[in-house]
């Protein structure tokens, strides 16, 4: 049914149970895995109107790039680990500072064929899911990739 499929993680427990479910289906079907990890840009506040706002130096952005690398490193060496454990083989993505994570997400589900989005989400509703979820909730309303959510958290009932 699914031959390729696309795991989203941030490395948060919750993405991690998300992981854990999408190898695990993707063994079961012995699908193409590609796992990705998105990292945010440096946000920079070049003011408005009277306010000063700051750009940081090359020093900073290479500092804070850096970091960046290192984490999203250390977050796919765990999916590798666990998709070791498991016996199948992933394919790790990290991309930085080009797209939002949704965007990121979507456009390497295309430009990669995948034909399964595998996502993991706190399952929260109402207010907290406007800032809970909410690049889960983006990957959905785009709707040109089937996506499958995996809630984790707290009961809706």
């Amino acid at each position: 049914m699914y031959a390729n499929i696309l795991l989203s993680t941030d490395g948060s427990d919750v993405a991690k149970k998300g992981v854990k479910h999408g190898l695990a289906l993707a063994k079961a079907l012995n699908a193409k895995v590609t796992v990705i990890t998105v990292t945010d840009p440096l946000p920079i506040d070049h003011g408005s109107g009277h306010a000063g706002g700051w750009i940081p130096s090359k020093e900073e952005v290479d500092r804070f790039n850096a970091a960046s690398k290192e984490r999203a490193g250390k977050v796919l060496d765990e999916v590798r680990a666990m998709a070791q454990q498991i016996g199948i083989s992933a394919e790790l993505l990290h991309v930085s500072d080009t797209y939002s994570p949704a965007t990121a997400i979507i456009e390497t589900a295309k430009s990669r064929g995948c034909d399964l989005i595998v996502m993991a989400s706190h399952g929260h509703r109402g207010l907290k899911k406007l800032w809970l979820g909410s690049q889960t909730s983006e990957v959905l309303a785009d709707g040109s990739v089937p996506v499958l959510v995996v809630q984790y958290g707290p009961s809706l009932y």
